[in-house]
């Protein structure tokens, strides 16, 4: 989701994006996403510097290549990337040069430039971060204030810091190894935030990590960017 005004929230799911009034919990279709597609659902998403949102798509049971990354746009939801099989990390740097997206089940986080006056894509997507030869798999990120990458690593019980060149230069343990995506919050927005998930776990990995499925609050020394506002 990503925010529209104090009350209202853009909310994307299975087949459309909808305006969302956390007032009253009404909600309304603002456009389709894949409407006429009934194998995939929605999965990670943010607004983008421009007023924009993106969302990415993935087949209900992860089929390879069923889903894509969208961008909704004054009015339209536009397919960019597609044969996506598990989309995470969407996240912008300051002052909106790059958009970051991944795809889980290929192991990659790719780098894109954008248009300085309307955000769309410039050129094609460059390999950021690869994880062949590794446990771990990329999942959620986000991009602090300064332009580090902060990445949720599935399978590594960590967020794992990048800065602008894609070389990891610290890593925030957690204790749940399937660590899902950050977020910062809190006063002066120095809090992370990072969920996890049970999901894959056998019950001695869940007695060894008993945590795991809860979300975590950590100290920082890093400032995150506030969340960018959805234009309707």
């Amino acid at each position: 989701m990503g925010w529209i005004d104090r009350d209202r929230l853009l909310v994307a799911s299975e087949v459309a994006l909808h305006e969302f009034d956390i007032s009253d919990g009404a909600s309304r279709i603002v456009a389709p996403l894949d409407a006429n597609n009934t194998n995939t659902r929605s999965n990670d998403g943010r607004a983008d510097p421009w007023g924009g949102f993106w969302i990415g798509t993935m087949g209900k049971a992860a089929e390879p290549g069923a889903g894509a990354i969208w961008r909704y746009w004054r009015g339209e939801v536009r397919q960019m990337y597609p044969g996506i099989t598990i989309p995470n990390a969407i996240s912008f740097t300051p002052g909106g040069r790059y958009a970051h997206f991944a795809d889980s089940a290929q192991g990659k986080v790719w780098r894109v430039a954008l248009s300085a006056t309307d955000g769309w894509p410039e050129g094609e997507p460059e390999v950021f971060l690869d994880f062949a030869g590794r446990d771990g798999v990329p999942d959620g990120a986000v991009v602090d204030a300064e332009g580090y990458l902060w990445l949720a690593v599935w399978g590594e019980g960590c967020v794992a810091v990048h800065d602008a060149n894609g070389q990891e230069i610290r890593r925030i343990p957690v204790p749940a190894p399937h660590t899902t995506c950050p977020a910062f919050g809190g006063p002066g927005l120095a809090t992370l935030y990072v969920t996890s998930a049970r999901q894959g776990l056998s019950d001695r990995a869940l007695m060894d990590a008993p945590l795991s499925g809860q979300t975590f609050a950590i100290q920082t020394d890093a400032v995150g960017q506030p969340e960018h506002q959805v234009l309707l």
